[in-house]
């Protein structure tokens, strides 16, 4: 019986950031730079859009502040009833590279109230094809968690299949351990960790743990014990529990 593959993604979560779309355009600006770098199907993205060009995937993504401005404007959430801008959600907006085998990447920024979950960016190649062969390589999704780290100064960052984040996650509002892992150093001090955990700084910003240079699968015991050891380790030195949102007003 042939196993279906695991679902992987790359994703970064940040608490409450009040940030207006200008802000949040530059952050967006030089992400999609960085992220140019990192794979050649990420030169180019396409977002939804009434009449775009049925040869393309979409309406085709300009990466200059000015144009992430006004699309992220788009996305603003707004009222059933009149359709009045909820300016304490934020900006919303998903993209994608291809028509068949797409990789989605979903930003979600500019949030600032406590209740209305985190801000997010995520990265969720196809499962299967060529972009994912690429992509699930340890000097890829370093490059990729870095411009993440990077560009959004999140909590936390990781990559890892939603089926591993299932078996290693204790609650439902915490810091996630995956393959790769991304720290703010706004969360505390990185304690030891067992080999062949390797430790990489991101500038002054955080740490990146890259728990085995081979792919960390949800379908092998020994890897989720290794990833349960690490959260676990982190979570005695106070890595794992996520810095309490501040009440609106404050």
């Amino acid at each position: 019986m042939e196993t279906k593959p695991e679902g992987y993604y790359v994703g970064a979560y940040w608490g409450s950031r009040k940030e207006t779309a200008l802000e949040c355009g530059r952050r967006a600006e030089l992400f999609f730079h960085m992220l140019a770098r990192c794979d050649p199907s990420f030169t180019q993205w396409y977002h939804a859009g009434r009449g775009s060009p049925r040869e393309l995937p979409g309406w085709p993504v300009r990466t200059e502040v000015e144009e992430l401005e006004k699309l992220l404007l788009k996305g603003r959430n707004r009222t059933d009833v009149g359709k009045v801008v909820i300016e304490e959600l934020g900006f919303r907006q998903m993209v994608w590279d291809a028509k068949k085998e797409p990789t989605y990447l979903t930003i979600s920024c500019g949030k600032y109230s406590p209740s209305s979950g985190s801000n997010v960016c995520l990265l969720e190649p196809h499962k299967q094809g060529a972009v994912r062969e690429r992509l699930l390589r340890v000097p890829v999704l370093t490059e990729v968690l870095t411009s993440m780290a990077t560009a959004w100064d999140p909590d936390f960052a990781m990559a890892s299949s939603s089926e591993m984040v299932d078996l290693v996650e204790k609650e439902g509002d915490e810091v996630r351990v995956g393959w790769l892992t991304y720290l703010s150093r706004r969360l505390g001090t990185l304690p030891p960790l067992p080999a062949p955990v390797r430790i990489e700084p991101v500038g002054a910003l955080g740490w990146l743990l890259v728990l085995s240079p081979e792919p960390m699968t949800a379908s092998n015991p020994e890897h989720v014990a290794f990833t349960l050891r690490v959260r676990n380790l982190l979570d005695r030195a106070g890595l794992i529990a996520l810095p309490k949102a501040e009440p609106l007003g404050r």
